[in-house]
């Protein structure tokens, strides 16, 4: 197709190179403040994969199901919806989700044990990321018993969150929320799924990565509904204008869409969700500001550069805290597209 991006270089002609501050944001451990939103969470977006083999799962239903230490997180396989995508050696990227709040937390690193009835992942990067994905899709809004397309088409059109993983030529994993309305985010047409990028965390990882190995999976859901479409195939990206043009929303026009050929499209219901029982929301977790949790990942950043020296020292004046959020609720009103 005419726009296709095939190379980094192309991606970063179109799109910038990743700002370098937005890495010092990332740690090679759980800390404190991750080990808390872990134990607090009660849902749970796993990625697994060597590629060409890659999928997603949930898992969950309560808080407290995952644990772990600093270098290892730990997940029981009886609340994996799909256990058997875990192998050792394999890649893992995560997304864990707080009631009522938009950030979410993102563990990736690699598979280490997968019998006994549990998981252990040597846990080699630990970020936050924003809340726009959950925001533009109403995620903790949605009220229970959401209508369920029964057909794929109707429910990829219907369907307003999504995590994707991907994989690099090294095997790491990576899981990136996405959400838009429904009608906006994900759309199946002549027998091909696609689905657009909106502002994120800048970080661009599935980019990247599927420019290195385009076989991607993802979880695409119904706010509110206990139902999965599960995608899976070979992605491509591209800047064609008549596909973008598809998922315009408030005037804006997304810079890049990912399409696959011919996916493999899998509805079923999730026992994660089911067990979780998330919509309506009972109550925000209170106990875990993600604001301050960013604030201490980057504190806690290995790079020993300047810049994070700098950011370090100014993330330590007092009332930092509260600004940050300030700039991060502003960025969430003014910049979702």
């Amino acid at each position: 197709m005419s726009g296709d991006i095939t190379t980094i270089a192309a991606l970063e002609a179109r799109i910038g190179k990743t700002p370098a501050p937005v890495n010092l944001k990332v740690i090679d451990h759980l800390d404190e403040g991750a080990l808390r939103w872990i134990a607090a969470s009660p849902l749970m977006f796993a990625g697994f994969g060597d590629a060409p083999r890659l999928g997603v799962t949930l898992g969950g239903g309560h808080p407290g199901f995952a644990g772990g230490d600093a270098r290892e997180l730990r997940l029981p396989t009886e609340l994996l919806d799909d256990p058997t995508l875990a192998r050792p050696g394999m890649g893992f990227g995560s997304l864990f989700l707080l009631p009522g709040i938009g950030e979410t937390l993102r563990v990736n690193g690699r598979v280490v044990k997968a019998n006994d009835g549990e998981l252990r992942i040597t846990v080699e990067e630990c970020y936050g990321h924003c809340a726009k994905s959950l925001i533009r899709s109403d995620f903790w809004a949605a009220s229970p018993g959401a209508a369920t397309p029964r057909d794929a088409a109707a429910f990829l059109s219907a369907s307003r969150f999504m995590a994707l993983a991907t994989i690099d030529a090294q095997g790491r994993a990576d899981l990136s929320p996405k959400g838009d309305p429904a009608g906006t985010m994900a759309s199946l047409e002549n027998g091909s799924a696609w689905f657009a990028e909106r502002p994120g965390n800048r970080r661009v990882d599935s980019f990247r990565n599927i420019i290195a190995q385009p076989h991607i999976a993802a979880a695409l859901l119904i706010p509110g509904s206990t139902h999965v479409a599960h995608l899976s195939g070979v992605a491509r990206i591209t800047t064609d204008e008549a596909v973008r043009a598809r998922f315009v929303v408030q005037g804006k026009t997304p810079t890049l869409v990912t399409g696959i050929n011919d996916p493999t499209i899998d509805l079923r219901e999730s026992p994660t969700l089911v067990r979780a029982n998330l919509w309506p929301v009972k109550a925000r977790t209170e106990d875990v500001d993600p604001a301050k949790v960013f604030v201490a990942h980057i504190k806690l950043n290995g790079d020993k550069g300047l810049g994070a020296r700098l950011a370090g020292a100014v993330l330590s004046v007092p009332g930092v805290t509260g600004l940050l959020q300030k700039g991060l609720d502003k960025d969430y009103k003014t910049n979702l597209y």
